[in-house]
């Protein structure tokens, strides 16, 4: 079907087995200029019965000047989303660019981090991915003598790609290294805790999609059985406490979590899920960065929002509101059970019917 006042443009994927992946509106009124970025793709089935995530700018008011300096936020977002939009090097967008050049951003609190596909060296390699999150952790995160190596770093996602034969390949020596950076601190010390949610077999059988909200939770059969060891870090999508267990989750966030489940450090709404094409790796003994998708997401710090090291879990706050940060699943995780299996898209479920009398026989 061809609309007129649609537009489309190509996403330039150059490195085989890469998406475009992100999510993100702009909406341009009288008044300003508002940027969504969300985990939802255009289709109905995402926007009903699913866990999503979604943030949504104030309104930009324009600027008296067109400038892409000025009306920056203090997290630098503008001139990141610019930097991002510029990546596509589609002339459609110029006006696009045009659009966030003239307008102001200083109300924005949260931090752009984005994947663009590609080899990156130099100042690029820490511009996207996981090292941008290396980055920023370590100019803006909570101090390493407030955020221990203890603290459990949980990753929720709705897709798991080919990881690796053994954890230490990219996983923890890599993708968590960065994710566990603390600011001002040496990099290279990991998380003590890595946790990983994604539902089980029977979540998605007793989700309210019932076997078909699988088909949007790809993990295949072929990659599952080359990384056994992720099941040791598998929890349970639960959240009893939003009404949303049976709610699917197409949402990803990752977090930085205390111990003792009441602290927050940082917290990431993205579309990347858990894999090296969204995240990127290291390549040639770490001189280049390889990303294979397109993936967008915003990072919220303390620092940016309450002016303190940390948000608090709602268990945790009792007056003070303004600290108060929700993670969308229950905490403390709920680990696998022994006969717990993670839902895999591609192969027969056929041991129980779903909520809707239907079995899952894939092609």
């Amino acid at each position: 079907m061809f609309f007129s006042f649609i537009c489309y443009f190509k996403a330039k994927l150059d490195i085989p087995f890469g998406t475009h992946h992100t999510k993100m509106m702009f909406l341009l009124y009288k008044e300003g200029f508002r940027i969504v970025i969300h985990t939802s793709n255009i289709v109905d089935s995402d926007w009903f019965q699913r866990t999503q995530g979604m943030w949504v700018s104030p309104v930009l008011p324009a600027l008296k000047c067109h400038s892409a300096t000025e009306g920056n936020s203090p997290t630098n977002f503008k001139t990141d989303l610019l930097e991002y939009i510029s990546s596509y090097g589609a002339p459609g967008l110029d006006k696009w660019i045009d659009t966030i050049k003239k307008h102001d951003f200083s109300k924005i609190r949260v931090i752009l981090i984005g994947s663009v596909p590609g080899r990156h060296l130099g100042s690029k390699k820490t511009a996207f991915g996981h090292l941008k999150m290396r980055k920023i952790l370590n100019l803006h995160g909570s101090p390493k003598d407030i955020v221990q190596p203890d603290w459990p770093l949980i990753c929720q996602f709705s897709s798991i790609g080919s990881l690796g034969a053994s954890p230490d390949q990219w996983l923890l020596n890599e993708f968590c290294t960065s994710l566990s950076t603390t600011k001002d601190a040496p990099i290279g010390s990991k998380s003590s805790s890595l946790k990983l949610v994604f539902p089980t077999v029977e979540n998605v059988r007793k989700s309210l999609q019932g076997y078909p909200a699988g088909a949007s939770l790809p993990y295949s059969i072929k990659v599952a059985q080359k990384q056994p060891y992720l099941k040791n870090y598998l929890h349970q999508w639960k959240s009893e406490r939003f009404g949303r267990s049976e709610a699917s989750p197409h949402i990803k966030t990752y977090v930085r979590l205390s111990p003792n489940n009441s602290n927050i450090a940082w917290f990431l709404l993205t579309s990347a899920n858990l894999s090296k094409a969204a995240w990127g790796a290291l390549e040639k003994k770490g001189s280049q960065f390889m990303i294979r998708s397109y993936e967008l997401g915003v990072l919220f710090l303390p620092k940016f929002f309450v002016r303190m090291e940390l948000f608090s879990t709602p268990a945790c706050v009792k007056k003070d509101l303004s600290k108060l940060f929700p993670i969308p699943y229950d905490i403390p995780l709920e680990p696998y059970s022994k006969n717990d299996e993670p839902w895999i898209w591609d192969i027969p479920h056929i041991k129980a019917p779903d909520r809707h009398g239907m079995m899952w026989c894939p092609p």
